[in-house]
């Protein structure tokens, strides 16, 4: 997944939407490895580019917030989990 996601931010940029999917897909390999603080910089990186890109109630936004919201939830931190439900 490193690969893919330098060679897309090379090609599309840093910010670009394409970007995102290999974002994504590092953050649920860093989850299975039990890395999660990484794994939640990756999520937030990519709810950002994709309120950037595509405003604030787009599906995209909403499958990125359930992902980190997952994420919390399975680290006991529901406070912080529950508002992106």
């Amino acid at each position: 997944y490193e690969r893919a996601l330098r060679i897309r931010e090379e090609n599309f940029g840093p910010n670009h939407p394409d970007f995102v999917q290999s974002l994504k897909n590092l953050a649920r390999l860093l989850k299975d490895e039990g890395k999660y603080e990484e794994t939640r910089q990756c999520f937030e990186r990519a709810l950002r580019i994709n309120e950037a890109t595509f405003g604030p109630n787009h599906p995209k936004v909403a499958q990125t917030l359930n992902e980190l919201a997952v994420l919390l939830n399975g680290q006991g931190k529901y406070d912080e989990a529950e508002p992106m439900y």
